[in-house]
């Protein structure tokens, strides 16, 4: 080997080196919650938004137990057209209601609806867990594990879909906190057909650290929801968290306007490699929520997404 070739094959190493050590620019899909139609996925497409969360509720436009392979089409056509990525569906109900009838009425849709995420391509379904509150809490996880195991997983396994909780405590849900995320991470143990549909929101008002906890779980972390939560301190100092006069000491807010401190998550999701979606969930009432009339996005709701996408564009790159 001459001297030339040594010095020219150290060259290439250190420049492989360097390349393979290049920081990567952070950039997971940026999007938005809300139902489906042509409006609703122009509106995020023209605003620089590259994924949606779409609502699954019955009676609404992802109804699985009516909705036509015709219309199914016609949604596929219209995500095509504007090049919109879709990260999950968004359905909350009871999968271990007391009620034999009602539980059968329950799963029987949410199965069909993890076969409509399948012909969509849609990886995810963000959920409550499920909850009987008449039951002790260990009762409850194993009926929950039941219930997923014999109902559920056949049916993610056919179609590539993972089912996700979001930790909203006020639905039939266990899966709100640290405590109930381990009690039924042990309970499925490494089943790849359950993880987590992160809201920090929700955390804030349980007076939970979010960023603590999104560090502990990032690991099951698969979807992300931006929402706010903003505490009136000089309300729940006076009323305390169950005030007699019904006091609202805490609300949702558009990311940036509340008690949420954003750089801190979102360095957690980067040091751990996130790279899936994150949706706005718009819950904030100074832009049109909850009074918004639907489908489509009123002017004035629209407005929200715009507000939080230009607070949110100095942490996700467009």
């Amino acid at each position: 080997m001459t001297r030339r070739t040594l010095i020219g094959g150290l060259a290439t190493a250190a420049a492989i080196a360097q390349e393979r050590t290049r920081p990567v620019e952070w950039k997971p899909r940026l999007g938005v919650l809300g139902p489906f139609t042509e409006a609703n996925v122009r509106f995020a497409k023209e605003e620089g938004f590259t994924n949606m969360i779409l609502g699954a509720t019955r009676r609404g436009v992802m109804d699985p137990a009516t909705i036509t392979d015709q219309q199914v089409e016609n949604v596929k056509q219209t995500l095509a057209k504007y090049g919109m990525h879709v990260s999950a569906f968004q359905a909350s109900q009871n999968h271990i209601a007391p009620d034999p009838d009602k539980r059968k009425q329950d799963t029987d849709y949410f199965v069909k609806l993890i076969e409509l995420a399948g012909k969509l391509g849609i990886p995810y379904i963000g959920t409550s867990s499920g909850k009987d509150a008449d039951k002790p809490f260990d009762q409850q996880v194993n009926e929950i594990v039941k219930v997923y195991t014999e109902r559920y997983f056949p049916a993610c396994q056919a179609n590539k879909v993972r089912i996700l909780w979001e930790p909203y405590p006020g639905g039939a849900n266990i899966a709100i906190s640290p405590a109930g995320f381990e009690a039924l991470f042990k309970g499925f143990g490494d089943s790849p057909y359950v993880g987590l549909q992160y809201d920090p929101s929700h955390l804030v008002w349980q007076m939970m650290d979010p960023i603590q906890t999104a560090r502990d779980f990032v690991d099951k972390i698969f979807d992300v929801h931006l929402k706010d939560t903003e505490i009136r301190w000089d309300v729940l100092r006076r009323v305390g968290i169950n005030p007699v006069n019904r006091a609202q000491w805490w609300l949702y807010r558009l990311p940036g306007l509340g008690s949420i401190d954003w750089s801190a998550f979102f360095t957690v999701l980067q040091r751990a490699g996130y790279h899936g979606a994150m949706s706005i969930e718009h819950e904030d009432p100074l832009y049109g929520s909850p009074n918004r009339p639907g489908p489509d996005f009123s002017e004035e709701y629209a407005m929200g997404f715009k507000m939080a996408h230009r607070y949110l564009r100095q942490y996700v790159p467009d």
